[in-house]
């Protein structure tokens, strides 16, 4: 069972999210929020597995949310629902630890595949801001790789996060384990001071180590 809250200042829906997600087979939507700061305080107890969460929200902002929410839990995905498609938000959502970005007209059947793909390790996004995300990196220039030394398995783990692939399909494209997937990715965000796969991919890129 995948237990989701979801944080949404919209009551309409908030609501037709959390019956969408309690309809599914193997989800669970333990509680949901209009604000950020109304779901720090009930964290702990809700324990969720998956955050979907909007970034326009009153007070506290989705951003800055996520950011409180990885240092109570690292390992918690959070998966971004929102209206807004400009650059800046796309990359501050994901540099902070969301894991996918997805838009707010996304037909339901594509967004609960995509909770099902955050939940497996990918990093889920709308075609189009996924093609946003390409070009902003294509079109980054990039410094020097600095101190930071990754091995060549390390290396090949992160080029397949960055090309969207979840633990699973590196475990048999790379004939190991998803445990061990597990544990090179730890190694790699330790090594890179990341918290996310999504951040540790911009970080790869920005040293130019992939």
């Amino acid at each position: 069972m995948i237990n989701i809250v979801i944080v949404e200042d919209n009551k309409t829906i908030r609501e037709g999210l959390s019956i969408l997600i309690n309809a599914t087979d193997g989800m669970k939507c333990v509680a949901h929020y209009k604000s950020c700061e109304k779901m720090l305080e009930y964290f702990e107890d809700d324990a969720p597995d998956l955050m979907l969460m909007d970034i326009g929200l009153p007070g506290m902002s989705g951003i800055e949310g996520i950011k409180e929410v990885k240092k109570r839990n690292p390992d918690i995905v959070i998966l971004i629902l929102s209206i807004y498609e400009r650059n800046d938000y796309i990359i501050e959502a994901l540099c902070a630890g969301a894991s996918g970005y997805m838009v707010k007209k996304t037909p339901p059947a594509q967004l609960i595949s995509a909770l099902v793909d955050a939940h497996k390790g990918g990093s889920p996004m709308n075609s189009h801001i996924a093609r946003k995300v390409v070009n902003l990196f294509q079109n980054f220039v990039r410094p020097a790789s600095g101190d930071v030394k990754l091995s060549q398995r390390e290396k090949d783990i992160l080029k397949g996060l960055s090309s969207g692939k979840n633990y699973k399909m590196l475990s048999d494209e790379l004939c190991i384990s998803v445990d061990t997937v597990r544990y090179h990715i730890r190694n790699i965000y330790q090594k890179l001071q990341a918290s996310s796969q999504s951040e540790a991919v911009a970080k790869a890129l920005r040293k130019r180590l992939i």
